[in-house]
């Protein structure tokens, strides 16, 4: 479950939920978007466990999950397996309440060899719709996690779907099969620009790509922009420089895209 990936803020997102010391579920308002709808729920668990900290602050452990429940049974199930595959990919039976509970567990049975540790942890997964269409469903997932160590660990995946289809989508049902070198290329030519280096420059020096070849991320979603990709912390850059949003627009995918494709109605 570890990712050595720090994500500044998470700290502060904690904090503010000390102090609480009950399981429970809520929920929130409801959203509405073109076919489908949607309201946002979610699953907390805290130890029972209190510790103090090192500045006799008191604190617990507490697992956090929210997501949203669309009016779409298939589609709250895929969700919950990107997840729950995330953490648990043999626990076939995982669901939120299952991760959430199995941290805290995790925390207490630490707690129970360490009575005198300053230590709490904390699971936080979020997931938040970003673009919704009749045919295309794009959905943030964040997680980040503290279980010791020096620092939390951050992920941030992107979820593509298409509820009419019931089916993933994928940068392979986008891009044409014999065009996947030339979006890598203006991928490439994008980066570059964006990190104000020439197109000769070496990538070896400043990025971690794998012997300074340059690629894309497998991370993707479609926004009003064009073809969005990141890179998480430590993949290209050290933990310092956060993450690395690239941009394909639209007009640059035009000869490249499969037709009738999503692409082609973002166009």
């Amino acid at each position: 479950m570890k990712k050595l990936i720090l994500f500044f803020g998470i700290a502060l997102i904690f904090t503010a939920c000390r102090n609480e010391k009950a399981n429970e579920n809520n929920s929130a308002t409801a959203h509405i978007s073109d076919t489908l709808s949607y309201k946002y729920d979610s699953v907390k668990v805290y130890s029972k466990n209190i510790i103090k900290s090192e500045n006799n602050h008191t604190d617990t452990t507490k697992a956090t999950i929210t997501y949203p429940l669309f009016n779409h049974e298939t589609l709250n199930k895929f969700i919950e397996r990107q997840v729950t595959d995330y953490i648990a990919k043999d626990e076939q039976s995982a669901s939120y309440s299952y991760l959430a509970n199995s941290f805290v567990k995790g925390y207490d049975e630490f707690y129970a060899e360490n009575k005198d540790t300053f230590q709490s942890w904390f699971l936080m997964i979020d997931i938040s719709v970003l673009n919704q269409k009749k045919d295309y469903i794009a959905l943030k997932y964040l997680h980040a996690d503290y279980s010791g160590g020096a620092h939390p660990n951050t992920n941030i995946f992107y979820i593509n779907y298409n509820p009419t289809t019931n089916q993933p989508i994928t940068i392979d049902s986008l891009i044409k099969s014999d065009q996947k070198l030339e979006l890598t290329k203006i991928g490439e030519r994008i980066f570059r620009n964006d990190e104000k280096i020439s197109s000769t420059a070496s990538l070896t020096e400043n990025y971690f790509f794998e012997n300074g070849k340059f690629n894309l991320p497998e991370n993707f979603y479609i926004s009003n922009k064009g073809l969005v990709f990141l890179y998480n912390p430590y993949e290209i850059k050290p933990y310092v420089a956060g993450t690395t949003e690239l941009v394909i627009p639209f007009a640059n995918l035009k000869k490249i895209a499969k037709p009738n494709t999503i692409l082609s109605s973002f166009n």
